[in-house]
C-alpha cells in the first residue's frame, strides 16, 4: 500500500491531521494544488490569493526540507493533477485532513479518484464537531457565553480552581470605550514580500486579466510562514494586548488596525494553532501583569467566538446558507465593491478593505453588516461579498458571522437579537461622522444620515417579527412616539434612496 497526502491551502501545519496520521515522513508523497477554477467561484481579494498561495509555496518548501516528497501543481482544476500524481506515485490511499468548509468537502467527494480517499478528522479546532454537538443537544438556546465558560473550565484558561480569575467570566463592559483624544496606537507588524511572494504577486497580476478579482495587490505585507505568524503573535503580546481591551470596539479614520491582533488569517491558514495563541496570552497576563479585561476579551474571541462559530457551522442544517428570516432581497449596491459613497463611515471602511483585505470586528458587524441589514440587502449577496473581500474569509467563518450574527437571517439561532442601530452608535464609537456629508442627528431630509431612516424603516417594516424578540420590545416602543407624518417620510426616504446617487 502506498499512502499519499493532499495538503489543503488552509491546513499549513506540520501538526495537521493528515500528516500526523502517517509517521514515516521520509519520502512520503504529498501534493499541493493551486486551482484556477476554484478561485473563479467569486471575485476574491487579490491579497487573499497572494496570502494563501504564497503560504502554500512556503510550506511546500518547508516539507521538502523535512524529507517529504513534494509535488506542487498549478492547474485549471484539482482532478487532473491529482489523477496524474496518483498514477505516477502508485498511490493506493489518499489521505486528506477533513475540510472545514462543507462545499469543499463535497468537491473532493465528487472527484472520482482512482484510489481510496480517507478523510482524517480535523485537529485544527479545540472542539470537534461531535463534541460541540454533544454540548448543544438538549439546550433551549445555544448561547455563546455558556459555551465560552465551558471552554474556560475545560482547558483551564484564566481559572482559579473552578472559578474565573477576577471573579467574573466576562469583562466586556470595560471594553467599550469610545475613541477620545490622541490614542497613540502601536503600529502593526508587517513584512516585505520575499522572492516567493513576489512571484505569487506577479502570478496574481497575470491571472487577473482573465478572472474577476477584487481589491488592490500593491503593498502586500502579510506574513506567509509560521515563523512570521509567530512574530505577529509575539508583537501583539508585547505591544498591543495591554491596550486591546478598552478600545477594541473603537473606529478611527486612518487607523486600520488599532490594537487588534491581526492573527485571524494565520489561525485560519493553520500557521498558528488556537490553543498556543490562547496559552501565550494567558502566560503574558501572568508574567507581565497585563490588564485582565484586555486579556480576557482577546481570549474570548478565540476560545469563545471562533470555536463557537465553527461549532454552529457544523451543527446547523444544510439550508443555513439560504436562510432569510426578514425576506430581504435588495441587491448589494456597487459601492461595496468600489467604496464610492458620501457616507464617510462606509467609504473609510470599504476603501480600507480594498487596500488591505482587512477590517476589524466592529467595522464588519456594526457598520457593514448593520447597514446591510437595515437597508434590506440580500443576505446571500452580502455573505458572498464578505467571503470575497476579506483576507481571513472561509465558508465556515462567513456563514455564521454574516448570515447569523450580522444579518440575523437565521431568525435567532445564533444571536439573541438583531445587531441593528442608527447613526448614534457609529457616532459614539468612531470619528467618521465628523467628516461626513450627512448629519448623524437627522432622521429625515436631504442631510439625514441613511443609517437613521433605514434603521427606523427597518423597525417599522419588521415590527411583528421583532416583537417576538424579547430584547427588542423597549426599542420598538420608540416607534409609537413618532408622528405618522415623520414615519411616512422615513419610509419614503428609505424606499427612494438611490445608492448610485451617493458617489463621491
Amino acid at each position: 500500500m502506498t499512502v499519499g497526502v493532499w495538503i489543503l491551502g488552509d491546513r499549513l501545519s506540520l501538526k495537521q491531521a493528515a500528516l500526523q496520521s502517517y509517521k514515516q515522513k521520509d519520502g512520503l508523497p504529498v501534493i499541493f494544488i493551486e486551482s484556477l477554477n476554484h478561485v473563479k467561484v467569486r471575485p476574491y481579494h487579490k491579497q487573499k490569493l497572494v496570502l494563501v498561495w504564497s503560504a502554500m509555496r512556503h510550506f511546500a518548501a518547508e516539507l521538502r526540507e523535512n524529507g517529504y516528497s513534494v509535488s506542487y501543481e498549478i492547474a485549471e482544476d484539482f482532478a487532473t493533477p491529482l489523477q496524474a500524481w496518483v498514477k505516477e506515485n502508485q498511490i493506493t490511499e489518499l489521505r486528506v485532513t477533513e475540510p472545514t468548509d462543507q462545499p469543499f468537502l463535497q468537491t473532493i467527494q465528487n472527484l472520482n479518484l482512482p484510489c481510496k480517499v480517507t478523510f482524517i478528522p480535523d485537529n485544527h479546532f479545540l472542539w470537534s464537531k461531535e463534541e460541540f454537538k454533544n454540548w448543544a443537544q438538549g439546550r433551549k438556546r445555544l448561547l455563546m457565553e455558556d459555551f465560552y465558560r465551558e471552554g474556560r473550565k475545560r482547558f483551564q484558561i484564566l481559572m482559579e480552581n473552578d472559578k474565573p480569575i477576577g471573579g467574573k467570566w466576562n469583562l466586556d463592559k470595560e471594553n467599550r470605550k469610545p475613541p477620545k483624544g490622541k490614542l497613540n496606537t502601536p503600529p502593526a507588524k508587517w513584512f516585505e514580500p520575499d522572492e516567493i511572494t513576489q512571484e505569487v504577486i506577479k502570478h496574481c497580476r497575470d491571472i487577473a486579466c482573465n478572472i474577476s478579482t477584487y481589491g488592490e495587490i500593491e503593498n502586500f505585507r502579510w506574513g506567509v510562514t509560521r515563523t512570521q505568524a509567530l512574530q505577529v503573535l509575539d508583537w501583539f503580546l508585547e505591544n498591543r494586548l495591554a491596550g486591546f481591551g478598552p478600545y477594541q470596539d473603537a473606529m478611527v479614520t486612518g487607523e486600520d488596525t488599532m490594537w487588534h491582533a491581526m492573527l485571524s488569517p494565520y489561525l485560519n491558514l493553520g500557521l498558528l494553532q488556537p490553543l498556543e495563541v490562547i496559552q501565550a496570552a494567558e502566560k503574558a497576563y501572568h508574567q507581565n501583569q497585563l490588564p485582565l479585561n484586555s486579556v480576557e476579551g482577546f481570549i474570548r474571541q478565540i476560545l469563545g467566538w471562533r470555536e463557537y462559530m465553527h461549532g454552529i457551522y457544523h451543527y446547523t442544517c444544510a439550508d443555513y446558507p439560504e436562510k432569510n428570516w426578514f425576506n430581504h432581497t435588495k441587491p448589494l449596491p456597487e459601492l461595496f465593491w468600489n467604496g464610492e459613497t458620501k457616507m464617510n463611515c462606509l467609504h473609510q471602511i470599504l476603501t480600507q478593505v480594498q487596500r488591505t483585505g482587512y477590517a476589524h470586528h466592529i467595522q464588519r458587524l456594526m457598520v457593514l453588516s448593520n447597514f446591510s441589514l437595515i437597508a434590506g440587502f440580500s443576505p446571500q449577496e452580502v455573505e458572498n461579498w464578505f467571503h470575497a473581500a476579506f483576507i481571513d474569509a472561509y465558508d465556515w467563518v462567513m456563514q455564521t458571522n454574516v448570515i447569523g450574527m450580522g444579518l440575523f437571517a437565521d431568525g435567532g439561532i445564533l444571536a439573541s437579537k438583531p445587531y441593528a442601530s442608527s447613526a448614534n452608535y457609529v457616532n459614539k464609537m468612531s470619528d467618521y461622522c465628523k467628516s461626513c456629508s450627512y448629519n448623524h442627528k437627522e432622521r429625515i431630509g436631504e442631510k439625514a444620515c441613511p443609517f437613521n431612516f433605514f434603521y427606523w424603516d427597518f423597525l417599522h417594516r419588521h415590527r411583528p417579527k421583532l416583537q417576538t424578540q424579547g430584547r427588542m420590545s423597549f426599542i420598538l416602543k420608540n416607534l409609537d412616539k413618532m408622528s405618522a407624518e415623520e414615519l411616512q417620510t422615513i419610509q419614503n426616504q428609505a424606499e427612494n434612496w438611490h445608492f448610485s446617487a451617493t458617489k463621491t
